[in-house]
């Protein structure tokens, strides 16, 4: 069995406001540098391959990290939105209305206008995750939310339909575990990055 671990890139302007980013290449924002600077790691991760998005945000929020050498691949980009890029779920749920709605009900297969469902993601990640189950070191991602979340639905089940089962905190990473043959489990969630506050 070999661990996964993700890491979420730190925050942008367009996450701040609630923009769809998809695969454009938004930055980090001054915040969003302040915040991954702000993060402490488990000692076992800094002996862990580094990989990352190939997105700025991400490759920047493992540059930070203290891990600039983490390898970007593409099978690590967020979910590609298409036309809906810069986009708020709020006004194409105000502009689309039914049609949205009826979309969204797909779960993994749901698909914005022009670019990619989640089970895509999923589709795009399983050769990455036989490769790294083969080769059998543990690995950190830095990557994005939507390949967060396809990786939770291949290691629990849930067809990202109904009320989302966990929310995956910003400052937290995911851990996962990969079998032999690619088969990913959860091993822990939400594990905190950020150092307890003194009361």
């Amino acid at each position: 069995m070999t661990e996964l671990v993700l890491i979420r890139h730190a925050e942008t302007t367009w996450n701040a406001a609630g923009r769809i980013q998809g695969q454009r290449d938004v930055p980090l924002s001054p915040r969003g540098r302040v915040m991954a600077a702000a993060w402490r790691l488990p000692d076992d991760l800094m002996e862990y391959r580094w990989l990352s998005s190939t997105l700025s945000r991400a490759r920047e929020t493992a540059a930070i990290l203290g891990r600039p050498e983490a390898v970007p691949l593409a099978a690590l980009d967020e979910m590609h939105w298409g036309a809906w890029e810069g986009e708020t779920l709020a006004g194409l749920r105000a502009r689309l209305g039914e049609a949205m709605a009826a979309n969204e009900a797909r779960g993994l297969d749901f698909r914005p206008d022009g670019g990619e469902s989640p089970r895509a993601v999923q589709a795009r990640l399983r050769p990455l995750l036989r490769r790294l189950a083969v080769d059998a070191r543990p690995s950190v991602a830095v990557t994005h939310r939507g390949v967060i979340r396809a990786l939770y639905c291949l290691a629990s089940g849930w067809d990202l339909t109904g009320k989302p089962p966990v929310a995956f905190d910003r400052d937290a990473l995911q851990r996962f575990r990969l079998a032999a043959d690619g088969r990913v489990t959860i091993v822990a969630l939400n594990e905190p990055m950020r150092p307890a506050r003194r009361s």
